[in-house]
């Protein structure tokens, strides 16, 4: 069984003050995929370069304080790419990629257009790079899964107040469309849908910090975990986790066979 945990932190400094490690620990993961870390390797203690024993790759944006991603893993991996070979969004640090053997492991964070118009301009920039590399994985024939906040709600189900959201940055028309894209052309697979076709209120994965949103779980799924068919075939299991809270997202924890 191959046991992965994709979680936005929204910094990975205050997420530690908040006790994620133990927590991570304690669920005993193959691999860990994190979001949003705000912080550059020199920020980063001792104990964020070898959570647990696990070896640690990190990709910081260039700008301090601002996104960046990171894969623990147990063991080693063949090799690890950081980027995805485009420079506005590579010095964003939004892509980071681990190889172990046939799989590949990807943390993924998409840009969010809700900050401003020009925001949101970017982030369709993005969308346009990605899909054709997102097809040029597949061509690679190997299992893959891209795990991350892509800062979209693909369907009425996915988030409380769709209606009142469906001009807003991540519900928007045409950033739901290019998802179907992603699922209905290139074959990926949702794969916490495809184990929860129905779940709604109980599959939100984050929150606003405005208004009681959590309190009244006014929430968007916005966080995926997204494979090739055989791997998305061979998940378990499935489960966002709720009980404590390290970021405005909650951890989504998903069980694969493997090998498959």
């Amino acid at each position: 069984m191959l046991r992965i945990i994709s979680l936005n932190l929204n910094g990975i400094r205050s997420a530690w003050s908040k006790n994620v490690l133990p927590w991570v620990a304690a669920q005993a993961p193959d691999i860990v995929c994190l979001q949003e870390l705000k912080a550059q390797l020199p920020d980063l203690t001792p104990e964020m370069l070898a959570p647990d024993g696990m070896q640690a790759f990190y990709h910081a944006a260039e700008k301090k304080g601002y996104s960046g991603v990171g894969i623990w893993s147990r063991s080693k991996p063949d090799q690890v790419t950081e980027g995805f070979g485009h420079g506005e969004f590579d010095a964003e640090g939004r892509y980071i990629r681990a190889d172990f053997g046939n799989l590949s492991v990807i943390s993924l964070y998409l840009p969010s257009g809700s900050s401003s118009p020009e925001r949101q301009e970017a982030k369709f920039r993005f969308l346009d790079a990605f899909l054709p590399y997102l097809a040029g994985l597949r061509a690679e024939g190997r299992e893959i899964v891209l795990c991350g906040d892509w800062n979209i709600a693909h369907k009425e189900i996915d988030l409380r107040n769709w209606k009142s959201n469906q001009k807003n940055s991540g519900f928007l028309p045409e950033e739901r469309a290019w998802l179907t894209s992603v699922f209905d052309e290139q074959g990926w697979v949702d794969v916490y849908r495809r184990l929860h076709p129905e779940a709604t209120g109980e599959s939100y994965t984050w929150w606003s910090n405005r208004g009681q949103a959590w309190a009244k779980n006014v929430g968007w799924r916005i966080d995926y975990q997204i494979a090739t068919p055989a791997l998305a075939a061979g998940a378990r299991r499935a489960e966002i986790y709720k009980a404590e809270r390290f970021s405005d997202h909650a951890p989504l924890i998903v069980d694969y066979e493997w090998p498959l």
